[in-house]
């Protein structure tokens, strides 16, 4: 907290994170009040209020002055009832994910915003000490530059003019995420590989894999509307869709079942994958992020 005392909302909101991405478990008991002050660097009436908030929740139970209150059983805990907005549903996931010793990141999308800004908590985590990955691999299946998209594309006009903001950005945000993740390299001493492929074609929908275990799959829903494109920002009607945007469902099969076990989920898991290496190891060609 840069020095600062942490307010009772915002250690509700890290230890919700813990409860929810499994590094506090179902029917497990939290730290006392007092180490709980001692580690935020805070009273325990703020402790106290954060705890209350956590028990409003449905997340905790047995909240007294005596006992370390309990984490409710997984039955109990919230869950998301349907698709989310992919920047809300993504960097949970990956937080996830980032707890193992190794993780394993496949994507499919039209550039790599969404998965570069929902890789900043999980990256956080490992900065602070709280996930430790060994081993980070990242493959990312972009459009290639040399083709016509099917979007963005302006209504009318300027079609080189829309295509090199586009590609901007996709090199731009790409950059981004492999400095972010080889930076793991020399702080942390991290294994990470980062590789980019080409597509011939514009993506229709985008897709994660994580850790060969699940897949989480978004349409893109093309919109007209308009953008600020070239130097003097002019604003150009365009055909394009907005990812961040895109309702993301999620897609698991079990850690230790066996190939087609798992009913639809596992079937979908599957599929998705072999799908991505298909295209990785057939027609995917080398991309320059340049």
């Amino acid at each position: 907290m840069n020095g600062r005392k942490p307010s009772h909302q915002e250690i509700a909101e890290i230890l919700r994170s813990r409860i929810r991405n499994g590094e506090l478990q179902p029917g497990s008991r939290l730290p006392t009040q007092g180490r709980l002050a001692e580690e935020f660097g805070v009273e325990r009436g703020t402790v106290r209020l954060a705890l209350k908030m956590l028990q409003d929740d449905g997340l905790l139970k047995n909240v007294t002055k005596g006992a370390p209150p309990q984490i409710a059983p997984r039955a109990a805990l919230p869950t998301p009832t349907g698709p989310q907005p992919t920047m809300v549903g993504l960097g949970p996931q990956l937080v996830r994910a980032f707890g193992r010793p190794h993780v394993r990141i496949d994507a499919l999308s039209l550039t790599s915003e969404t998965l570069m800004i929902a890789l900043g908590e999980p990256l956080r985590r490992v900065h602070e000490g709280t996930l430790r990955p060994e081993s980070i691999e990242v493959r990312l299946l972009l459009p290639s530059r040399d083709i016509d998209l099917a979007f963005p594309v302006p209504v009318e006009g300027d079609v080189e003019a829309v295509h090199k903001r586009w590609l901007d950005q996709r090199n731009a945000q790409g950059q981004v995420l492999k400095h972010n993740l080889l930076a793991l390299r020399s702080t942390h001493e991290v294994d990470v590989r980062v590789t980019f492929k080409a597509l011939p074609f514009t993506p229709p929908v985008k897709l994660y894999l994580i850790n060969g275990s699940e897949a989480l799959f978004a349409y893109y829903m093309v919109t007209r509307r308009e953008e600020p494109v070239g130097g003097d920002s002019e604003m150009v009607e365009l055909f394009d869709a907005l990812g961040t945007k895109s309702l993301l469902f999620s897609f698991e099969k079990p850690a230790t079942g066996e190939p087609g076990e798992g009913g639809k989920d596992a079937s979908f898991v599957e599929e998705s994958q072999r799908w991505f290496d298909a295209l990785w190891n057939t027609i995917a060609g080398d991309l320059t992020l340049s």
